[in-house]
């Protein structure tokens, strides 16, 4: 691919002789090629060595054994459940709400940050490079935890998004979540917005984006969806919520509302180019059509969804029908690795026991899914998401040559099928984020003690009350 221009006084970094998935829209690879990156762009990518007369080259790296791929995009997740990992683990999705919102209902500021940054950092050093949190319990007195949340993906170096979520459907208005876990449509509203105003960028290169996000049909009412809306193109910033995840949902759509979670949606306005929903196991083909006319796109969360025996949700019909889909960890307590590179393969390997069998997706696609399929969704795959000239310099270096991958020719059959590859090198907007597997933004140690001293503080007081 041609090079794009850089100022000659741009420091550059040189990867050379390593494979080369670029996930653009060719599925362009090279088995042995190069990617230049000068300050925090592609400048650029091809077969063979680069060239030798490149200014201001400040590391080139050998990747002979490697494989390059854009870095991995988080759509959908949900930082605070890293401090309730391993509880309600043989629940349906209604019974593990109800089981464990009394205890989300108690998470504190130093709570949140602790969650954030171990989901961030178990993300990180597993090749994301993009995250996005939903978070959507704010309790009374809790402290600035939409702050906190930005504050820790800030200090790891990953580019993030946050969904400002919000719930104001309680157990006393046909709800899931109890009383004192929601705020009220005027508060929820105020604070979407004040988080908007206050770290929103819409830059290129933006760090920190920020999405108004209520929570879900079974947690919100009807006004805040609409009212929702309304903020979020009035402050032209994307919409994410959870849709169609299971048959209770479905269920309890027609009960209250007359109708299914798609139609219930685009009736307030939430289907659209702007708006990426979680999930979306049961839809019928006139809700994928739906979503395929609208450009609404899909958080596919394949691990969360088995965990919480939601089903399998349809990705290969959503994908033929032009449906942007990219894939999502979901919180740490329906997915208890916390990780993205399970989700390429668990989304291969489920979706193969649906109707298509072997032919639902490949290694390509599923590769595609975490990277490319995660910008469109969320809404930034004109800057990242694919390795291009002039394209940010978000990209991972994977360790092949290992005992655990040594004998699969082919690299992205490596990476999807096999074991998690190990990460040499890990960029984010052209700095490094992970060197040899480690983390160098972070203590992983001091974060593990963090953690689990705040889950066993979360403990006592959901325990006390």
């Amino acid at each position: 691919m041609a090079a794009s221009a850089a100022p000659e006084h741009v420091e550059r970094i040189v990867i050379e002789n390593c494979s080369i998935a670029t996930v653009d829209a060719d599925d362009t690879e090279y088995a042995s090629g190069h990617v230049v990156v000068a300050g925090n762009r592609i400048e650029s990518v091809g077969a063979g060595r680069a060239p030798e007369n490149l200014a201001n080259v400040v590391r080139r790296i050998d990747g002979t054994g490697h494989l390059v791929t854009p870095g991995l995009i988080n759509t959908h997740h949900h930082f605070y459940q890293w401090i309730t990992r391993g509880l309600a683990t043989d629940h349906n999705l209604f019974d593990w709400l109800v089981a464990l919102y009394p205890t989300w209902a108690r998470i504190d500021e130093p709570m949140v940050r602790a969650a954030a940054q171990g989901s961030l950092a178990m993300m990180a050093r597993g090749g994301v490079t993009t995250a996005m949190d939903h978070h959507y319990v704010y309790p009374r007195g809790s402290g600035d935890l939409s702050g906190a949340i930005i504050g820790a993906a800030r200090d790891m170096g990953v580019r993030f998004t946050l969904a400002r979520g919000s719930m104001d459907r309680s157990v006393k208005d046909g709800g899931l979540p109890p009383d004192f876990a929601v705020e009220t449509l005027e508060g929820a509203l105020a604070g979407t917005e004040a988080t908007i105003d206050a770290h929103h960028d819409a830059s290129f290169d933006a760090m920190t984006q920020v999405a108004a996000a209520p929570c879900s049909p079974f947690s919100i009412s009807t006004e805040l969806l609409r009212q929702g809306a309304e903020l979020a193109r009035r402050k032209g910033v994307r919409m994410h919520t959870h849709g169609s995840e299971t048959v209770e949902e479905e269920k309890f759509c027609h009960e209250l509302f007359g109708m299914g979670p798609t139609d219930y949606f685009e009736s307030t306005g939430w289907l659209g180019e702007d708006v990426w929903m979680a999930h979306c196991v049961h839809m019928n083909d006139s809700d994928i059509a739906a979503f395929a006319r609208t450009k609404t796109g899909v958080a596919h969360c394949p691990s969360s969804n088995a965990r919480l025996a939601a089903g399998i949700a349809r990705v290969p019909d959503m994908l033929a029908a032009g449906v942007p889909v990219g894939l999502g960890v979901d919180g740490t307590a329906s997915n208890e690795s916390g990780e993205l590179h399970t989700e390429l393969r668990n989304a291969l390997l489920i979706n193969r026991l649906g109707a298509h069998r072997e032919k639902a997706l490949n290694a390509r696609q599923a590769l595609r899914l975490g990277t490319y399929g995660g910008a469109q969704v969320l809404g930034r795959a004109g800057q990242i998401g694919s390795l291009e000239p002039g394209k940010l310099a978000d990209l991972v270096l994977w360790k092949l040559d290992t005992l655990a991958h040594a004998s699969i020719a082919d690299p992205v059959t490596a990476l999807v099928f096999g074991a998690a590859a190990p990460v040499t090198l890990s960029l984010v907007d052209g700095k490094p984020v992970v060197e040899d597997n480690h983390l160098i933004t972070a203590d992983e140690d001091a974060i593990a003690r963090a953690t689990r001293d705040e889950a066993r503080r979360l403990a006592q007081i959901a325990a006390g009350a």
